[in-house]
């Protein structure tokens, strides 16, 4: 199940095309049925959660908490019981992701919010950035799971 809270008002999401297009990059990274927890909000709670948890007192565009925290890239999770069919929670701030789409990405909000959501799930899968070996490879995740889903 994937759960969607939208915690701003300023920006409008249509929220069934969102959570349709969830389904399809968690369908595409092989975890059709497994729970996704996403919050969109605003650069000022982004930025409590990125300091309380990351320790950076700034905003950023997505936070992701994986709950199989020690997956390893391209190892599947195994089930043991329902609570592991979870992949974790993403919180997306959209004041942050429609400021920067154009002028750092040249892409469309729309595009560039897909993209973050593929990008938190890639990290919930334990994909990474830290080097520039690391991010070749998610990049290559990232764009195998949004086969078919983007860009809009």
């Amino acid at each position: 199940m994937i759960i969607i809270h939208n915690k701003q008002r300023k920006i409008h999401i249509n929220m069934h095309e969102l959570k349709t297009k969830a389904h399809a990059i968690l369908k595409n990274a092989g975890y059709p049925d497994f729970d996704l927890g996403i919050l969109l909000t605003t650069n000022a709670t982004i930025k409590k959660f990125n300091k309380m948890y990351r320790k950076k007192d700034k905003a950023t565009d997505i936070l992701s908490f994986p709950y199989h925290d020690t997956l390893k890239p391209g190892k599947t999770i195994t089930v043991r019981d329902p609570e592991d069919k979870n992949l974790g929670d993403i919180i997306i701030s959209l004041e942050y992701a429609q400021a920067d789409a154009p002028k750092t990405w040249n892409r469309t909000f729309e595009d560039h919010l897909l993209f973050l959501l593929a990008h938190g799930i890639a990290h919930l899968l334990g994909h990474d950035h830290m080097t520039v070996l690391q991010e070749k490879k998610m990049r290559l995740f990232e764009n195998k799971i949004l086969t078919g889903v983007w860009p809009v």
